[in-house]
């Protein structure tokens, strides 16, 4: 369990840097000197703050006073949380359709931190469902169907991230051999969408699809869990097919272009 005294404690240098970013968001442009001032520090450190902050891009000097302003780095954050926002809003609707035609919950999820993170949902509408799910639940990348698909098509660091490191077993099923999830993980390359059966929690099954973005990278997937009696494996193939569609659809709406057969 993460220290809660030693997690609340701020890094004084991480937190004067943030205060410089608040001060240029009052204030547009500022020296040296009166950051120095407002911060309480002496000039070389506010310089040295000032120098890392522009190394990342996140402030720019501006030539004629020798000012510091905001910088274009922070504006390429802000497009990345902002694609993130479309996303989950974009994704309601296909998830909401999905969910109508398979009666069961569906979620959109994506990659963070080596974990498959639910971004948004729809609840179905049987009288038993899944308890567990809920939208920023955290779920692991060898025992979930949605980790299946993001690792699948995660960079090669990522992979090895995972491979190389502990594989918790949740259930008897739960993947825990890191040749048998590779195997696993090119298998989902092969059919396009991944399954786990009663390997995070007993007696439930999930299936997933990955979503694509307008340069062709997975960004999130689409998937749906049930319990085991509602999602047979005999049924995977028809359900995966609902799922397919609706993230096809909310590919179109992120500005995938589908290149139809020609004539």
């Amino acid at each position: 369990m993460m220290d809660t005294a030693v997690e609340a404690k701020p890094v004084q240098s991480v937190d004067r840097a943030a205060q410089i970013l608040g001060m240029l968001r009052e204030q547009p442009s500022l020296t040296i000197s009166e950051i120095a001032r407002r911060l309480g520090v002496h000039r070389s450190t506010a310089f040295r703050l000032l120098a890392t902050l522009e190394s990342h891009d996140l402030v720019e000097q501006e030539t004629a006073r020798g000012a510091y302003r905001l910088g274009f780095g922070l504006l390429r954050m802000a497009n990345a949380v902002t694609g993130r926002i479309d996303l989950t809003r974009d994704a309601q609707s296909s998830c909401d359709d999905a969910a109508a035609q398979l009666k069961e919950t569906v979620n959109v999820a994506i990659l963070d931190q080596s974990a498959a993170v639910t971004i948004t949902q729809t609840v179905g509408e049987r009288m038993i469902g899944v308890a567990r799910q809920y939208v920023g639940q955290r779920g692991p990348l060898h025992a979930t169907s949605t980790g299946k698909v993001l690792l699948a098509y995660a960079s090669p660091a990522e992979q090895r991230r995972i491979l190389t490191g502990a594989l918790e077993a949740f259930t008897g099923s739960t993947i825990t051999d890191a040749k048998t999830l590779a195997d696993e993980l090119e298998a989902v390359l092969q059919r396009g969408w991944a399954s786990a059966v009663a390997e995070w929690e007993e007696g439930i099954n999930a299936l997933a699809v990955p979503v694509r973005g307008p340069g062709g990278e997975i960004v999130a997937t689409l998937s749906t869990t049930a319990p085991a009696f509602r999602l047979p494996e005999s049924s995977f193939v028809d359900h995966v097919a609902v799922l397919r569609e609706a993230a096809d659809r909310l590919e179109a709406k992120l500005g995938v272009v589908t290149t139809g057969a020609t004539a």
